[in-house]
């Protein structure tokens, strides 16, 4: 089992009767509602990282996509 931390959180009302809604209407408990919420979170961040990492790749000059980057066909099956 993965040790867990607890911690204590300040929710406004709104925000605390979506958790409460959610949480009974997928039989969930509070802790893996705000698991699930923070890893989409997690999951957003990382992606929009990967995006804006790809998005200056494809804008630095030296990248060029069509090149292969030095390596034939011929390369490629010697992996």
């Amino acid at each position: 089992m993965t040790r867990a931390e607890k911690v204590t959180v300040s929710l406004p009302p709104a925000l605390l009767r979506f958790v409460t809604r959610y949480q009974e209407s997928h039989n969930l408990s509070r802790s893996e509602v705000i698991q699930q919420a923070l890893a989409a979170l997690q999951k957003a961040e990382l992606a929009r990282a990967y995006r804006e990492s790809a998005e200056e790749l494809m804008a630095d000059p030296l990248f060029d996509l069509d090149s292969g980057h030095g390596l034939s066909p011929d390369d490629e099956a010697k992996w």
